[in-house]
């Protein structure tokens, strides 16, 4: 056991919505003078999560990922069919993270994928003291490269294809989306920190960002339709489950847990949207709402990180 603090930052998925999050993390930043992966011992991320916690690990400043979100999800998110959607995003991802594996990030990092073979959670790690067992055949991220990792995270099946992966001590198998089994990863962020670390429970603090609530509002042909027969609102749904419970949980086991979760409800149909919204002004408006809930919360963090 380590008496030391460990300060904990997970990523919620939400395709689009993931500005919101950034509009969070880039006043946090700017408050801390550094950039996150500094501040952070531990990051968590599924799906667009996984992608801000990619680039936060690798050091990238979140005026940087600003800058490339807004580029990456019109690319993304303007293509049709789930193939040219799945080609879009291996494009953009090798783009940005090349051949870059495991050992490049700088602090520890989980991304959360759904192994579809065994419906079982297939989290990509960084470091051989989050593994819960077989340690003598670990490999970060599975000797995965990071693009890999993030587009199995990513990959929201029906609205993208599955990833066939293969791994070295796992063989090959099919992958889809993490947020099918953790959206919100705070639960397994916990058990790292507390049973493969050693953290005691009371020195654990998790700063959990989500990406909003909104009126779900489908943008261009493809969405209105999806909308109408109903796949798309009940894929939001089953994000938003597997969120709460996750959530719910997570304050069960572990009721000490010093956790804030920051993730305000924006109701007014002014802000309706969805997860493959790629209008850029809304994009930054939903920016704007992020740096809001970040003023709304500011003692809570800084209290929570220990910053004065």
């Amino acid at each position: 056991m380590t008496d030391k603090q460990m300060n904990i930052l997970v990523l919620d998925g939400g395709g689009s919505k993931g500005v919101y999050t950034l509009g969070v993390l880039k006043e946090l930043e700017l408050k801390l003078g550094k950039p996150l992966c500094e501040s952070f011992d531990l990051i968590y991320g599924t799906s667009t999560g996984s992608i801000i916690t990619a680039l936060i690990g690798l050091g990238y400043k979140i005026k940087e990922i600003e800058t490339l979100y807004l580029e990456l999800i019109p690319t993304i998110m303007r293509n049709r069919s789930k193939a040219w959607k799945s080609k879009a995003l291996e494009r953009e991802a090798k783009k940005i993270f090349g051949e870059r594996k495991f050992d490049s990030f700088k602090t520890d990092i989980g991304i959360v994928a759904l192994n579809f073979d065994t419906q079982m959670p297939l989290i990509f790690k960084t470091n051989i003291q989050q593994a819960h067992g077989m340690k003598q055949s670990f490999k970060p991220g599975f000797d995965c490269t990071i693009e890999t990792a993030v587009r199995c995270s990513c990959a929201a099946y029906p609205f993208f294809n599955k990833m066939k992966i293969k791994t070295e001590n796992h063989g090959e198998i099919e992958v889809v989306d993490g947020g099918f089994i953790a959206n919100n990863s705070t639960l397994y962020s916990m058990i790292d920190a507390y049973k493969s670390f050693g953290t005691p429970e009371q020195n654990i603090h998790i700063l959990n960002v989500g990406v909003g609530h909104y009126i779900e509002n489908a943008s261009g042909l493809i969405s209105r339709l999806l909308k109408r027969i109903g796949i798309l609102n009940f894929f939001e749904r089953v994000l938003n489950a597997s969120t709460n419970s996750n959530t719910i949980v997570s304050k069960l086991l572990f009721p000490n847990l010093d956790m804030l979760r920051i993730s305000d409800s924006y109701p007014e149909p002014k802000h309706g949207t969805n997860m493959f919204e790629y209008d850029v002004n809304k994009l930054n408006k939903m920016m704007q709402l992020g740096r809001a809930s970040y003023a709304k919360y500011e003692k809570e963090i800084l209290n929570l990180l220990k910053i004065e």
